[in-house]
């Protein structure tokens, strides 16, 4: 089994196991946290197959923004957090424990092939030609998924004014 192979199978697993803890997670900024490590892998695993437009793309675009826009429903939805004193090492000891495998896995992939060779042939597209693939033959499907986002943030909005048992909240 090659480095490549490795590296790849242990970026798949770490990521599977990212996305099952995100989904398992009661606590919802734990749950973001875990999606976060989930986007870091799949940005990883793109740049291990020879993309690091798509690996940036991922790290800026879902890992930054729309985490941040999560954090801002997760807000908006006053979810009740829980008071605890104290740090507690056994409900985040799984993202310490796949966050030191990434660096692992970074550290690995960068010590044995400093120059960064991919044994893949890279295609080459500059963001100009995806965009203007993506919005030229997916036009209908950029626009039904920004309707989907509209709905979804009107219906967080609706869901974040309560039902009104508070008169002295400030209305959204």
């Amino acid at each position: 089994m090659t480095l490549y192979a490795l590296c790849f199978y242990g970026l798949a697993g770490v990521i599977l196991s990212a996305t099952g803890l995100a989904v398992t997670r009661r606590h919802p900024v734990q749950a973001v946290v875990y999606l976060i490590l989930s986007f870091l892998g799949s940005a990883m695993l793109f740049y291990l197959l020879g993309a690091p437009f798509l690996a940036a793309l991922e790290v800026i675009i879902y890992a930054g923004a729309i985490m941040v826009l999560f954090l801002f429903v997760i807000m908006m939805l006053k979810a009740e957090v829980l008071v605890e004193t104290g740090l507690n090492w056994r409900k985040w000891l799984p993202a310490i424990f796949l966050g030191l495998i990434y660096l692992v896995l970074i550290l690995l992939l960068i010590f044995l092939d400093p120059r960064g060779r991919v044994p893949l042939k890279m295609a080459m597209a500059t963001p100009q030609a995806l965009g203007r693939f993506v919005l030229e033959r997916y036009w209908f499907s950029v626009e039904l998924i920004s309707l989907l986002l509209l709905i979804g943030l009107v219906a967080v909005i609706q869901l974040g004014r309560g039902n009104g048992k508070n008169k002295n909240e400030e209305q959204v």
